[in-house]
């Protein structure tokens, strides 16, 4: 997307779109109680088109995709042999080609795996990244926004719909939509939206109050999918036959995760925010590491962690010089 004014840009992982336009809580704000429109053309996209695609896909990932039916969508992940986190997947299928929508840098590493594993299947994965662009719509007004192009926003979470104009939308778990949209439209498609923009600041901040994971924030080498509870958004707990299955099954039968996922409460005496990977202190010993920490509108500084499974819930953590405690 073009530079718009008093966009502020973003660093590190989501460089390349706006972290804020000048008032990042008051974007915050929109994107909780009205609606605004978040520039996430950073986002990898890759696409399935090919009659065993479906199928295929359901061999791979640990979500149950077999009988997806036609504009639908779904979460997924990719597994290493051992069960560990390697790819988070934003599903959408329009009845010909199912698209991914990955974390930013990450397409190209999904497209060489799964190239490598069509085999004699009727697949053609390829990494579409250069022409199609990821935009979220954020917000309980956010069917409104997307109606002004001329479609429906489907009812359901991950229910999927057709863009006049090419491209399409899909409801979100969480009060909005995603667009997939040709990336020379995404001006256009803005435009045509007709709501505030708001940054991915904004974004991060009600995603880390929501606590939902992001996949190398809220995970690292080690992750399995209980940890930051992606069970049951992108995991079929009765599908098998997939790569790192087993690992999952077997942590399921035990309920007990080495690790859990935990919102932080910040006490605020330092002015700058912990960065993610910062060791989360028990005493003198370390018992995890901070994801993603943010400013948020209502509930001041506060952060999603990645702690041992045996730390009390009432425990006196410490970020540094940082007071944290587990909300």
């Amino acid at each position: 997307m073009s530079l718009r004014a008093g966009a502020v840009m973003a660093d590190g992982p989501d460089a390349g779109v706006a972290a804020h336009y000048g008032d990042p809580f008051r974007e915050q704000r929109l994107l909780s109680e009205d609606v605004g429109v978040v520039d996430r053309s950073h986002r990898g996209v890759v696409a399935v088109p090919g009659v065993d695609r479906l199928s295929w896909l359901h061999s791979l990932t640990s979500q149950h995709v077999s009988a997806l039916p036609a504009w639908s969508g779904t979460e997924a992940l990719i597994l290493s042999p051992h069960g560990h986190v390697e790819h988070h997947l934003q599903v959408a299928d329009d009845g010909e080609t199912t698209w991914l929508d990955v974390e930013p840098g990450t397409a190209d590493d999904l497209t060489t795996y799964l190239q490598k594993m069509v085999f004699m299947m009727r697949v053609e994965p390829a990494d579409v990244s250069a022409e199609w662009a990821v935009l979220s719509v954020v917000g309980p007004n956010a069917s409104a926004a997307v109606g002004r192009l001329g479609v429906d926003l489907p009812a359901e979470p991950y229910g999927v719909a057709a863009l006049p104009d090419g491209g399409l939308v899909r409801r979100t778990s969480f009060p909005g939509a995603d667009l997939l949209v040709p990336r020379a439209a995404l001006d256009a498609t803005v435009d045509r939206l007709n709501a505030p923009l708001a940054g991915v600041w904004a974004y991060e901040a009600l995603r880390v109050a929501d606590r939902r994971p992001r996949l190398g924030f809220e995970t690292d080498h080690r992750t399995i999918v209980q940890e930051p509870e992606w069970v049951p958004t992108a995991v079929h707990l009765e599908k098998g036959c997939y790569r790192g299955q087993e690992t999952v099954a077997r942590v399921h039968n035990l309920g007990r995760p080495p690790r859990r996922m935990v919102l932080l409460h910040l006490d605020g005496v330092s002015d700058e925010l912990p960065a993610q990977g910062t060791p989360i202190t028990l005493g003198d010993r370390p018992v995890g590491f901070v994801g993603t920490a943010v400013r948020h509108f209502e509930f001041g500084n506060i952060a999603l962690g990645l702690i041992k499974r045996s730390t009390a819930d009432d425990a006196d953590l410490r970020i540094g010089e940082t007071r944290a405690a587990i909300d």
